[in-house]
């Protein structure tokens, strides 16, 4: 298979797809002011060719904050692209569309990768996709648009996840998460007063939640939205921890990223050498194959403001590009199989 990037800064998208011709499926990232615009002339210029899309930031060896982006696959690959509605309420009851693309594509484990773009709730919308998806062993890479708004085949839905289900004719597939933190000392926490509407943590180890952090890292609250950068929370699922990135301060509570229930034990992190583990993840990829067609992967926005903080965005894009073509999307969460992550970065490669 084969992938391609094209951009516009200026959000020209005839710009953007100069050059692409056949291709098999289409990803579109664009700003909230052409997003419309946009998916109904990309499905102009490819009618009836699969697409999703989401507004948001993309890169290949740049990166593209407003203007427009597409990502295509072609040369050896099949798609299958649909929505599943109502997402803030019930997903589940569109399940059946995934089903029978699930059938249609006829894909596995080995060669075949779900890529979604969620408009919200997105812990409720991968459980609901990966309960199709756990029964042939396909995984899953995805994130969260902005503006709540996605794009399937050329029409625009609001409260929705789109995917495409891809398979890669000619070769495997596999996704891959990074983790950038490490657990920070022994601490550990039970979670109360919460409120799963809002994501809001109203108390750790019964005390409130705001002067538990502040009291740790000796900041103030002004500081807390900008630490998080640094110390996010930490969810344990099973031996895995999903990052719970810290969103703003209310009273004395703290609202998230991601939803945290009553009970759920959590663990404070700490930012580790990121240039180490970014290093490691790409000679991983490369043990894992022996020749690469593409990565898409999906990087959140916290990761993307740290990295330009650290001066770091620019040598992170470029030692990706390593593994060959390599393009994604700047995501307000990343989505790996079942897990909603904060601060991570999620791919899939194309042999």
């Amino acid at each position: 298979m084969r992938q391609f990037f094209g951009k516009s800064q200026y959000g020209d998208l005839r710009e953007a797809v100069r050059g692409l011709s056949n291709p098999q499926f289409l990803m579109l990232f664009s700003n909230k002011d052409q997003f419309e615009s946009h998916v109904q002339e990309l499905e102009k210029l490819y009618p009836g060719v699969p697409s999703i899309g989401c507004i948001g930031m993309c890169y290949d060896t740049k990166v593209v904050e407003k203007g427009v982006g597409v990502i295509a696959f072609s040369e050896g690959i099949s798609a299958a692209v649909n929505v599943l509605e109502e997402v803030s309420v019930m997903p589940v009851k569109y399940i059946d569309r995934l089903m029978q693309d699930v059938k249609r594509v006829n894909g596995s484990s080995e060669n075949t990768i779900c890529i979604d773009f969620c408009a919200g709730n997105d812990a409720c919308a991968l459980t609901t996709i990966y309960s199709v998806l756990k029964h042939r062993g396909i995984s899953l890479v995805g994130g969260t648009g902005d503006d709540n708004r996605v794009s399937a085949n050329g029409r625009v839905y609001e409260d929705a996840v789109a995917y495409g289900l891809v398979k890669n004719e000619g070769g495997r597939v596999k996704a891959y998460k990074e983790n950038i933190y490490q657990k920070m000392k022994d601490y550990r926490f039970i979670a109360s007063q919460t409120d799963k509407s809002r994501y809001l943590i109203g108390a750790l180890n019964g005390q409130p939640a705001r002067k538990v952090y502040q009291d740790i890292l000796h900041i103030s609250e002004q500081e807390i939205q900008t630490q998080t950068f640094k110390n996010p929370f930490g969810k344990l699922n099973g031996n895995d921890i999903c990052i719970v990135s810290i969103k703003e301060v209310v009273g004395d509570a703290l609202t998230c990223f991601r939803q945290v229930n009553d009970s759920d034990v959590l663990v404070l992190l700490q930012l580790g050498d990121y240039k180490a583990t970014v290093k490691n993840t790409i000679r991983m990829i490369q043990r894992d194959f022996s020749h690469i067609s593409a990565v898409f992967s999906v990087n959140c926005l916290f990761r993307y403001r740290l990295f330009n903080e650290n001066h770091y965005m620019q040598e992170y894009l470029n030692e990706m590009s390593v593994l060959g073509s390599h393009a994604g999307l700047v995501g307000y969460g990343e989505h790996y199989n079942n897990r909603f992550v904060n601060q991570s970065m999620s791919c899939v490669v194309f042999e």
